[in-house]
């Protein structure tokens, strides 16, 4: 099985700078609408993330505009936290860093589409 996150964003173009140049995805595949782009796959090592526009799954799947919105928080484990955090300087940081009850050290962050990453990684003992 493998499963792989789509997010909804009114528009593509402002979320790549995001996935692409502060963490390092590959666009893979996109699919125009109209003058924008309607739906991307990026990819970086083993992960893979899908983005829609909401005007491209209005169009494709009416029915999932209800719930096309963020509404969820990607959760991402990372091997190096310092190197993230030079990485999302200048980005929408809802909090900087805390430190969990089961060891990871974490910062949650808002990406240009409004969804919400939670990045981690474990704690050094």
């Amino acid at each position: 099985m493998k499963i792989t996150p789509m997010i909804y964003v009114q528009e593509i173009e402002a979320s790549l700078p995001f996935w692409m140049e502060r963490l390092g995805f590959e666009k893979i595949a996109e699919v125009p609408d109209g003058k924008k782009l309607g739906f991307v796959i990026l990819k970086k090592d083993h992960a893979e993330l899908m983005i829609q526009s909401r005007n491209s799954v209005g169009s494709d799947i009416p029915a999932v505009m209800e719930f096309a919105r963020p509404a969820f928080c990607l959760y991402v484990e990372v091997s190096d936290f310092e190197d993230l955090k030079k990485r999302l300087a200048g980005a929408d940081v809802i909090f900087p860093e805390r430190t969990t009850f089961y060891h990871m050290r974490e910062t949650l962050v808002r990406e240009p589409g409004g969804n919400l990453v939670l990045f981690a990684s474990p704690v050094k003992k």
